[in-house]
C-alpha cells in the first residue's frame, strides 16, 4: 500500500485497492448536495460564488444516498479497529449522512460543531446566518473500545483546559486560501488548517495512516505531514491533485506538536480504607464528614468499615447511601478533620501510597 501518495480516480473504486484494516484514520469532507437553486446577489449587487461543482450535483437524495452507503461501506473495511472516522458536513448532508453510519454500525463518539468565527452573511435576510458545520466523529463499531483519543494531549494544546465539542475557527482565507491562475479560489470548500489539526492530533500518533477519499487541495495531507503522520489521498479532480502536491512538497518544517506524545495513564494503585486505619493514619473512633457539611457524620470502625446511624458499610457504600445514589467513590466523598483542617481522605490515601513506594 502507498503512502504519502494522492491516487487519481474515483474514490469508490479508488478506495477497492485498499487493503482491509490498514488506515488508522479517515476524515471525509463529502460532496454536500447544496448547490443555489438560483443566482444569489449581495447587497452591492455582486454575484455570490456558491457551491456550483460537477463533483457537488446529484440527480436525487436517493443517488446521493447511495453514494454514501458506497463510501462508507468501503472505509469501514479499510479502517483498523483501533482507528476512527470524522466526516464533515453541512445542514444540507450530515443529517443523512450520520442516519447512513448508524445504519451501518459505526458508532459515534461526538459530535463537533465547527463555530465559524467570520461566516457568510445570509444576504437574503430570510433565515439566521449559518455560523456552523458538523463533524461526526466515529469509531469502527460498538464494540471497538481501544480507539486513539490523545486526551491530555489536546488538553495541553488547549491551554491546559479541557477541549470541549465547539470548535471556534474561522474560515480559510487570506494567504491560507488557495488561488487559482485567475485569481479566484481554487477549491470552493478548502477547510482552514486548524480544523484538520485537531481532527489529527487527537485521533491519531505520530506515523500513523490517515485517509482522506475527497483530498482535494490536500488539506489533510499538508496537516498530516505537518504533524508527522502518513497520510493517502483520494481525488477524481488532476487539477485539485496538482495544486496538493505542489502544496505539501512545499512543506519543509513540522509543527511542534509532531513531537508530542500522550502521556500514560496513571494507574491508579488500589488501598482498602482498612489500611489506613491499621497504621492509624485514620483512627478507629475517627469521625467522617460529608464534603457538603459537617452535619452528616460516620464512625470509623476498626475493622475499616463505617457506621452511620443504625447502618454499617464501607466508605463507599455508606456515601451512597447518604446521596440516594447507587454508587460512589467514598474517597472523594468523605472528609476529616486534622489539626483543625479539613482533608478529603483520598489526600490521606495518595500520602499513604507515597510512603509505601519509598520503602
Amino acid at each position: 500500500m502507498l503512502i504519502d501518495t494522492i491516487i487519481h480516480g474515483d474514490c469508490i473504486e479508488k478506495l477497492k485497492t485498499i487493503p482491509d484494516s490498514s488506515v488508522d484514520l479517515i476524515f471525509a469532507d463529502p460532496p454536500y448536495n447544496m448547490q443555489l437553486k438560483s443566482v444569489l446577489y449581495r447587497p452591492n449587487n455582486t454575484k455570490v460564488d456558491g457551491v456550483d461543482d460537477q463533483w457537488d450535483k446529484f440527480a436525487s437524495f436517493k443517488e446521493y444516498d447511495d453514494f454514501c452507503i458506497a463510501w462508507l461501506t468501503e472505509c469501514q473495511r479499510v479502517l483498523k479497529d483501533t482507528g476512527s472516522i470524522w466526516v464533515i458536513g453541512s445542514y444540507h448532508n450530515i443529517f443523512r449522512v450520520g442516519t447512513i453510519m448508524l445504519n451501518l454500525g459505526f458508532w459515534i463518539l461526538n459530535d463537533v460543531t465547527w463555530y465559524k468565527t467570520n461566516p457568510m452573511p445570509n444576504f437574503l435576510g430570510t433565515r439566521f446566518t449559518n455560523a456552523t458545520e458538523t463533524l461526526i466523529w466515529c469509531s469502527k463499531n460498538a464494540n471497538t473500545k481501544k480507539y486513539t483519543f490523545n486526551h491530555k494531549m489536546m488538553k495541553k494544546y488547549n491551554g491546559d483546559k479541557q477541549m470541549t465539542s465547539v470548535w471556534q475557527i474561522g474560515l480559510c482565507i487570506g494567504e491560507e486560501r488557495i488561488k487559482g491562475d485567475n485569481g479566484k479560489k481554487a477549491h470552493s470548500t478548502q477547510k482552514p488548517e486548524e480544523l484538520l489539526k485537531r481532527v489529527i492530533l487527537s485521533s491519531t500518533n505520530r506515523d500513523d495512516i490517515v485517509l482522506d477519499p475527497f483530498f482535494g487541495t490536500g488539506t489533510t495531507g499538508a496537516v498530516a505531514k505537518k504533524l508527522g503522520r502518513k497520510f493517502i489521498g483520494i481525488e477524481r479532480e488532476q487539477e485539485y491533485i496538482d495544486i496538493a502536491r505542489k502544496r505539501i512538497n512545499s512543506i519543509t518544517k513540522s509543527w511542534a506538536e509532531a513531537d508530542w506524545v500522550e502521556e500514560e495513564k496513571e494507574k491508579q494503585i488500589k488501598v482498602p480504607f482498612e489500611n489506613l486505619v491499621k497504621e492509624n493514619i485514620i483512627k478507629a473512633g475517627d469521625v467522617l464528614y460529608t464534603r457538603k457539611s459537617y452535619n452528616t457524620q460516620a464512625f470509623v470502625l476498626e475493622n475499616g468499615a463505617l457506621q452511620y446511624k443504625n447502618t454499617i458499610g464501607s466508605i463507599h457504600k455508606i456515601g451512597a447511601i447518604i446521596q440516594q445514589t447507587s454508587s460512589c467513590n467514598g474517597w472523594k466523598f468523605w472528609y476529616i478533620l486534622k489539626n483543625s483542617k479539613s482533608l478529603l481522605i483520598d489526600d490521606l490515601r495518595s500520602e499513604y501510597i507515597r510512603k509505601h513506594n519509598r520503602v
